[in-house]
């Protein structure tokens, strides 16, 4: 069946060979790669997610993770790395990365981190019947998977838009960190907030600095035109 094997590229044979033993007792299929170039050929249609390392011997994470997206667009793709400086996650995340862990990490979180990818993949359904949502100059076509901003289209990463559209949806009114962790990464969130909060980012450079109000202690807010 198709997304049931977890690909692993990782060069430090004690990460990579842990990582598969763990994956393995949870009943996982897990394929491994030591380098990085193979991995877009290795991410077949039985793959549903990938755990890629940046600090690869043959070729940088980030290109890998270009070519992973370019690939298959609807693979997902944690990264999991040493490299923890902000601009390293928003690279990451710019070059179709879903998600970013940070080494070292508690076991607890990329399994949560795990089941949350592999459990969306499998509850994808086409979204035909969603009519495109508007607010003011924006468009979003959730069929499609496309946004526009006063007839210019948006480049937005795969959880920009799940993000854009849960916002534009709630148009004025407040949405918890919690509910967007869950909604837009299926998941109860473990950690830091920083992939969270990097998207956000990301969307007010897209969208302008006042289109999404901080609500602190609580989340965000779209705010409709």
């Amino acid at each position: 069946m198709s997304g049931e094997v977890i690909l692993v590229v990782e060069d430090d044979e004690s990460i990579g060979s842990g990582l598969e033993r763990v994956l393995t007792s949870q009943g996982y299929a897990v394929r491994r790669l030591t380098t990085g170039r193979p991995a877009p050929a290795a991410a077949g249609e039985d793959v549903g997610l990938v755990l890629l390392d940046l600090g690869l011997p043959d070729i940088d994470g980030i290109d890998v993770c270009r070519r992973l997206r370019a690939a298959r667009g609807d693979l997902a793709i944690l990264i999991v790395t040493a490299r923890d400086h902000e601009l390293d996650v928003v690279a990451g995340l710019d070059a179709g990365a879903d998600d970013y862990l940070v080494k070292p990490f508690r076991l607890s979180e990329l399994l949560a981190r795990v089941r949350a990818h592999l459990r969306r993949a499998a509850a994808a359904e086409p979204a035909e019947r969603d009519a495109p949502l508007r607010a003011g100059e924006l468009v979003v076509d959730r069929a499609a998977r496309r946004a526009w901003r006063a007839g210019e289209e948006l480049a937005l990463r795969p959880k920009e838009f799940d993000l854009l559209t849960l916002l534009v949806c709630e148009g004025g009114r407040a949405v918890t960190r919690e509910r967007i962790m869950r909604e837009v990464w299926d998941t109860e969130w473990i950690g830091s907030t920083k992939t969270l909060d990097t998207h956000v980012l990301a969307l007010r450079n897209k969208l302008g600095p006042d289109a999404i109000a901080t609500l602190r202690g609580v989340g965000y807010r779209f705010e409709v035109p």
